[in-house]
């Protein structure tokens, strides 16, 4: 595991988590990420820290490679990004149905992200989820 930038209270350094394939690094992604973020004071951790869970799962779950989780926060939006190796798209767009297995982590996304767009490159794809966090008193920093 390789972790690149931590916040400081005046920057929004991205986090850069490369993450080795295997059954904990959900949970190292989970707890770094919740790390990062409340120090970045971000408005939506919680939610932020559940779409970080669940698409570092999906790179465990669908892949048997390394990934690479980075949370982008630029003060109006924060990116949530997976990178992995695996060219296989995964259908962002349709719902998961009671009679199949999984699917569920895409609809969580759907959900609390707002906006979801996987971007393919040879010999993967980045997943990115974006949660809107300005703020009032983010807004009060910036010059009018």
């Amino acid at each position: 595991m390789t972790l690149t930038a931590s916040p400081s209270a005046s920057s929004v350094t991205p986090l850069a988590l490369a993450l080795p394939w295997g059954l904990r690094s959900p949970a190292v992604a989970r707890r770094i990420a919740t790390q990062w973020l409340e120090a970045a004071a971000c408005a939506r951790t919680a939610d932020a820290v559940l779409v970080v869970s669940e698409l570092v799962t999906n790179a465990v779950r669908h892949t048997r490679g390394p990934c690479l989780l980075t949370l982008t926060d630029d003060g109006e939006s924060l990116d949530i990004a997976v990178t992995d190796h695996s060219e296989e798209l995964p259908d962002v767009h349709r719902p998961a149905s009671g009679d199949q297995r999984g699917g569920f982590g895409l609809e969580i996304m759907r959900h609390v992200g707002d906006s979801i767009r996987v971007v393919p490159r040879l010999g993967g794809k980045t997943v990115h989820v974006a949660l809107l966090v300005r703020t009032p008193a983010r807004d009060r920093r910036s010059p009018p």
